[in-house]
């Protein structure tokens, strides 16, 4: 069936397929996870170019609406995953509360001496003994964040030793003490190489940054940087007023 878009609304026609394929979201007419008629059946449907269609489907793609991929076609895409942002809580979690396979990746596990800039975190002397942890998480096979963490060695003497696979690191941290205190920063960049290669992004994309820094009483124990694709998972934070 042909739907004629309006042509005499101000907008341009590319947009306006944009902003139906978005209001049958809306209605429920598409769901996440369909499939969408293809360019050629866009183009019929519609009555406008294969050149507008395929901008309004890139722009989608790019806002993260739908999944073009390769072969088999555009698909709406699935909601963006939550992660809660003020509890102390493990993604591993968030994944298996989701009904997802966890699975992680440790990448790197070290010792270091601080500089400056770490020592102003753990308020400790330079050249100072830290434990520094790379790890990368996956939901269903699929990269969703990393793990980047600088722990105070008297606080987890047993760190660097400790069995990430049987007990992720945020269950394993807390088992020792929960924080007192905590401090979190929220904000958007581009992606590194580093960060690239361990998200298996093709070419740079924007992430979303969490840093988080922990006390146990009037000690800083842990200062962590979890970096996750910034089009396919949000943040969200719940507080009750009394």
């Amino acid at each position: 069936m042909r739907q004629q878009l309006d042509r005499n609304i101000p907008l341009p026609l590319y947009q306006r397929v944009k902003d139906h394929i978005i209001d049958q979201l809306r209605r429920g007419q598409l769901k996440h996870g369909m499939r969408l008629p293809s360019e050629a059946e866009l183009v019929k449907r519609f009555g406008v170019s294969r050149m507008t269609v395929h901008r309004a489907l890139r722009e989608l793609s790019a806002a993260g609406v739908v999944d073009r991929i390769q072969g088999l076609g555009t698909f709406v895409s699935a909601p963006p995953a939550q992660t809660e942002l003020m509890e102390l809580k493990d993604i591993a979690d968030d994944i298996k509360a989701r009904g997802n396979v966890h699975t992680q990746a440790v990448k790197l596990l070290e010792t270091i001496q601080s500089s400056a800039e770490q020592c102003s975190y753990f308020e400790v002397q330079r050249g100072s003994r830290l434990f520094h942890s790379i790890i990368v998480n996956y939901e269903d096979g699929i990269p969703v964040q990393v793990e980047n963490r600088l722990i105070r060695p008297s606080f987890a003497p047993n760190y660097l030793d400790h069995d990430f696979h049987a007990v992720p690191s945020t269950r394993y941290l807390r088992s020792i003490a929960d924080a007192t205190r905590v401090e979190h920063t929220v904000y958007a960049s581009m992606a590194d190489t580093l960060t690239c290669d361990l998200l298996d992004f093709d070419e740079p994309r924007s992430v979303m940054i969490l840093t988080r820094r922990t006390w146990v009483g009037d000690m800083a124990v842990s200062r962590s940087v979890f970096t996750y694709p910034g089009d396919t998972y949000s943040l969200v934070s719940r507080r009750t007023i009394e």
